[in-house]
């Protein structure tokens, strides 16, 4: 397998509805309520692309482009954007859909970091052990 399909095999999609217990007092997606969700489907995607522990070490700069209304459908897209010795960067995007009209639009996008432990919880290569063709 290639590098690149490793990245393609690995990207996540996750999608939910915002119920008004996840908005803020504007009705609209809470802040913090983006962000872990654009967490955890960002570990999902780098899990799934090295199988290996990984922690979250830092977020980059993250846009929130369009308020997300209570009752819209929202997708968080993950994929695999960078990878270093033992770390790996992963790029999110959260698109908002109406409920009931066609199309969606690019709400909130950014960057996660996260780096590989070892069994000692130490770094560790990103890419050892994989089956890669370079």
């Amino acid at each position: 397998m290639t590098l690149e399909e490793r990245i393609d095999q690995s990207e996540t999609r996750v999608c939910t509805t915002v119920f008004p217990f996840l908005t803020n007092h504007h009705d609209t997606l809470f802040g913090g309520k983006a962000m872990a969700i654009m967490d955890e489907v960002s570990f999902m995607a780098g899990t799934r692309f090295c199988r290996k522990t990984l922690v979250t070490v830092s977020s980059d700069k993250i846009n929130f482009e369009r308020a997300i209304p209570s009752g819209s459908i929202i997708e968080a897209i993950a994929r695999v954007y960078s990878i270093g010795r033992t770390s790996l960067k992963v790029s999110v995007e959260i698109y908002l859909e109406k409920m009931y009209e066609d199309g969606r639009e690019l709400a909130i996008q950014g960057m996660f970091t996260f780096v590989a432990l070892n069994q000692n919880k130490e770094p560790t290569p990103v890419l050892e052990g994989l089956n890669i063709d370079r």
